[in-house]
């Protein structure tokens, strides 16, 4: 009976013991810990806001020199045209010169010297027969010179279109490490969305700061003549903001079915880089400034300045844009967007892919 005690109180010894080594008491986070904790996490974000920043900064510069681009291979295409219009001129004018020539024959300016009733007449002939020669000479040599412009056009094109090409790969390796960043940073920062647009935001900003130091430094070399326009090729609204960062919509649907409306109605255009003509050529930020001028609202050029400005939505409804740093388009509902895709594409219907953040300016 006694050892039957001894070995209880053994046992019970025993689990004391063993409970006290197997349950570790944790202490609470001390405060410094929390703000060094918060401090990381701070630098965190704003390394993240800064990195973003950057990039859709220098997205943001490539597309305006895309654009400029294309607007430059626009312009020497039509004048290649023209060029080609004034050739096919000069050559049926000097067809009809030539055939002129062989019906009247050789003959033709030395009887007209020969039968001179006196010398006045003779040299007035003479000076007519000198000055026919002459514009045929110059309508030769116009001919040439128009071939000649051409030929150089054709050059200046090519060049041009590798040029824009060059840049287009350069934007899009930019474009790909910007949507690296962002699926990578997506998971780790809970507020990552609001980050984005905030960094989209600053870039907007900072776009709209250097367009009006160009369109200030454009209006002090014309002497403040006008003032008109705005840098960057920058559509400017009312309240004297270049971008339309600082416009607020009044909420009104029937203006965003405007929006929608002007977009379905670019259905099938092609894309054009620096395109922002309706039914011939647009681009995408040039698709989205028209769908939204002809809802009555001005709006910045380029798809960078266009993302951080107007009013962040975090539930789209038809007529608000679709950003992606790199890439804009008009919501119309039902997870889907009017966008202008690419070079070799057109606008067409599309499902809204990717991490993209909504503004609104209606």
């Amino acid at each position: 009976m006694i050892i039957m005690k001894r070995l209880k109180a053994t046992l019970v010894t025993v689990a004391l013991t063993s409970s006290l080594i197997v349950t570790p008491v944790f202490a609470e986070p001390s405060v410094d810990d929390l703000k060094a904790n918060k401090k990381a996490a701070e630098e965190q974000v704003s390394s993240l806001q800064s990195q973003l920043t950057d990039l859709l900064n220098k997205l943001g510069q490539l597309e305006e020199d895309l654009i400029a681009k294309g607007e430059e291979i626009t312009k020497a295409e039509e004048d290649l045209k023209e060029a080609e219009a004034l050739e096919k001129k000069q050559y049926e004018d000097m067809k009809l010169r030539i055939q002129f020539m062989y019906e009247e024959g050789n003959t033709s300016a030395v009887e007209a010297i020969v039968t001179s009733e006196n010398f006045g007449d003779l040299v007035n002939k003479a000076e007519y027969v000198q000055n026919v020669h002459d514009y045929d000479r110059d309508k030769l040599q116009e001919y040439v010179d128009t071939k000649q412009k051409i030929a150089d056009l054709k050059t200046t094109l090519e060049e041009e279109k590798t040029n824009l090409e060059s840049m287009q790969s350069e934007y899009e390796s930019k474009e790909d490490e910007l949507n690296t960043t962002i699926e990578t940073k997506k998971s780790e920062i809970a507020d990552f969305d609001d980050q984005i647009q905030a960094a989209a935001e600053a870039a907007a900003a900072e776009a709209a700061r250097q367009q009006e130091a160009q369109r200030q430094a454009v209006a002090s070399d014309n002497n403040g003549g006008g003032g008109s326009g705005s840098g960057g090729g920058t559509n400017s609204g009312g309240g004297g903001s270049s971008s339309g960062i600082d416009y607020t919509g009044t909420g009104n649907t029937a203006t965003a079915q405007a929006i929608v409306s002007a977009a379905y109605s670019q259905l099938g255009v092609p894309y054009v880089w620096g395109g922002t003509t309706p039914g011939a050529g647009l681009d995408c930020s040039g698709l989205t400034q028209y769908c939204h001028r002809v809802a009555g609202i001005s709006i910045g050029r380029t798809s960078q300045v266009q993302g951080g400005g107007g009013k962040a939505v975090s539930s789209p409804q038809p007529g608000d844009l679709v950003c992606y740093g790199t890439h804009i388009g008009i919501y119309i509902g039902n997870g889907q967007m009017i966008h202008a895709p690419h070079t070799g594409d057109v606008v067409k219907v599309a499902n809204v892919y990717g991490s993209p953040w909504y503004r609104r300016y209606w």
